[in-house]
């Protein structure tokens, strides 16, 4: 129950961080067959897939880390359903990592622009 309230805040925090990066928040939480990924916004005219990893401690690593190839697969997955879903095949799209640090002596926010590419 903690690990999804803390994701579930991290996730807020993400999509506050992004807004004030000047993202457009397009969809969050979508869901497919696929899998899931957190946030699709807009960055210009690039549609951006984002994945949101939050910490409470560093016992399991950087946030980050936690986005590993078998990870970068199924959003790679989920985002082609939802490109082909919304006919957006032609669009630029990236993939972002945010990672969301919390700790007493503060919340620490990182964007991780461009973090993998597409996996088939």
């Amino acid at each position: 129950m903690r690990r999804i309230m803390t994701g579930k805040l991290g996730e807020s925090l993400a999509v506050v961080h992004l807004q004030k990066m000047g993202y457009q928040i397009v969809a969050q939480n979508y869901r497919c067959l696929y899998g899931e990924v957190d946030v699709v916004a807009r960055d210009g005219d690039t549609l951006v897939f984002v994945e949101v990893k939050s910490r409470k401690s560093g016992t399991f690593g950087a946030p980050q880390e936690a986005v590993g190839l078998e990870k970068q697969k199924k959003l790679s997955r989920v985002s082609l359903h939802y490109l082909q879903q919304k006919r957006l095949e032609t669009c630029k799209a990236r993939f972002d990592v945010i990672a969301v640090r919390m700790s007493p002596d503060g919340t620490r926010i990182d964007l991780i622009q461009n973090a993998f590419n597409l996996i088939l």
